[in-house]
């Protein structure tokens, strides 16, 4: 049987993983499955999905914060500049900002683990513009 394993990260990033599975006891395979999401199943292939309480691998490795030119904020792999945009969240009132923190946001702010993923978020969600 084919199972595939969708991960699914707090940056919305997602990863699969393709197995083959001999089944020899369906008990324990599904006893092996217990923790994931079953998404789909046929007469092929098994798709189980879970949510990981993470940012994903490629964030951890190159994620950074940054701004697009009309405002957004955006992550990338890599730099900003590099522009390889990963997902844009929600446009920001620049003019809150102070010069210090425009500065680091042109530059791209290094995502290093959840918990600065999350508290960049909350503080620019702050700065989001109303009704945009």
């Amino acid at each position: 049987m084919n199972v595939k394993l969708e991960r699914i990260y707090l940056d919305g990033g997602k990863s699969e993983e393709a197995i083959e599975e001999t089944i020899w006891s369906v008990e324990d395979f599904w006893a092996h499955y217990d923790e994931w999401e079953l998404i789909n199943q046929n007469q092929e292939e098994i798709l189980f999905r879970m949510e990981i309480d993470d940012i994903s691998p490629i964030v951890k490795i190159n994620g950074y914060f940054g701004l697009s030119e009309n405002g957004y904020l955006q992550m990338f792999e890599g730099k900003p500049e590099e522009e390889q945009i990963i997902q844009s969240f929600f446009q920001i009132d620049t003019e809150k900002l102070e010069t210090y923190q425009q500065h680091e946001l042109k530059e791209g702010i290094r995502i290093e683990n959840k918990e600065q993923y999350k508290q960049i978020l909350d503080v620019l969600k702050n700065l989001e513009k109303a009704g945009v």
